[in-house]
């Protein structure tokens, strides 16, 4: 069954979520090796039951896309997990979601699509870049430009160069990036970012990634903000100096999500979060204490 999907306005551009899956198994200190039940208790009234389970021992994940759709353009960012793939994630282990159907639900076929964002490559973000033809990978959108960082696309490719494209850490990048390079679709941004596709900015946030960027869209008087892995639970608004486990650089990544909360709270900007439950989207808004959030 495909669930009634909600729509948000960012400006002229029309913002949706495509959904892939609603994980459950993440105990919280598994996600957030920090997690404090004693200072995340304050907010536990509000995230249970969708952001944290009755116990409050194990935290909801989302993975999911952003369809945006402006007068111009039809886009993606970011491209969840993918079906079929082999992934060391028992989660994310050759999956079969009708994650295009949703998309279909959403008046979108993938020839409609002509750029596909990506804030970092990682599996998780890149899965439905590909889909299996005829025994081979290919491009899941032929007719889009696939936007990503060049230094993150360059480590990886020299991690598969001396590892093979089997190994565990560039699997993803063997059947989910190459294929879309080698398809000649891909563009490089440099590590400073920049505007690739007019009103969208990417901004550097490193840390979760060498160079995870988080995408700014400036639509008539609307702002909307991609926020990418910069954080994985809404309780990292509230308790931003928690990482979670899967930062390469704990320390770059406290730096970006302070920049990018007060970044948010100062623009006023309707949030697209890569992770979070529930709608996914929200705002954050400056408290006594520091930060709050509000889903949309």
């Amino acid at each position: 069954m495909i669930e009634q999907q909600q729509t948000y306005r960012v400006g002229d551009a029309v913002v949706t979520r495509i959904p892939e899956l609603l994980l459950h198994d993440f105990k919280t200190t598994g996600l957030i090796p920090d997690w404090q039940p004693e200072a995340a208790e304050p907010q536990t009234a509000w995230m249970v039951p969708g952001c944290l389970d009755e116990a409050c021992t194990h935290v909801v994940v989302s993975t999911h896309s952003w369809l945006v759709r402006t007068p111009g353009h039809t886009i993606i960012v970011d491209t969840a997990v993918g079906n079929g793939k082999t992934r060391a994630i028992p989660a994310f282990d050759h999956l079969q979601e009708p994650y295009l159907q949703r998309l279909a639900a959403a008046g979108v076929t993938p020839d409609m699509v002509d750029c596909v964002l990506l804030t970092h490559l990682h599996s998780d973000h890149v899965g439905w870049n590909t889909r299996i033809a005829d025994g081979r990978w290919v491009p899941t959108f032929p007719n889009a430009r696939y936007v990503m960082a060049r230094l993150e696309q360059e480590r990886l490719a020299g991690i598969m160069e001396k590892d093979g494209p089997d190994a565990p850490k560039t699997a993803f990048y063997a059947d989910s990036v190459l294929p879309v390079i080698q398809a000649g679709q891909a563009s490089f941004l440099e590590p400073e970012g920049g505007e690739p596709l007019e009103g969208f900015t990417f901004y550097p946030t490193p840390g979760h990634s060498t160079n995870h960027m988080s995408i700014g869209l400036r639509s008539g008087d609307g702002y909307g903000f991609f926020a990418g892995d910069v954080m994985h639970h809404p309780i990292q608004i509230y308790r931003p100096e928690w990482s979670s486990v899967f930062s390469e650089a704990p320390e770059r990544g406290r730096t970006s999500r302070d920049w990018a909360l007060n970044h948010m709270a100062d623009t006023n900007a309707l949030v697209f979060s890569s992770h979070f439950p529930g709608s996914s989207a929200g705002r954050v808004a400056r408290t006594e204490i520091g930060f709050g959030w509000t889903f949309a």
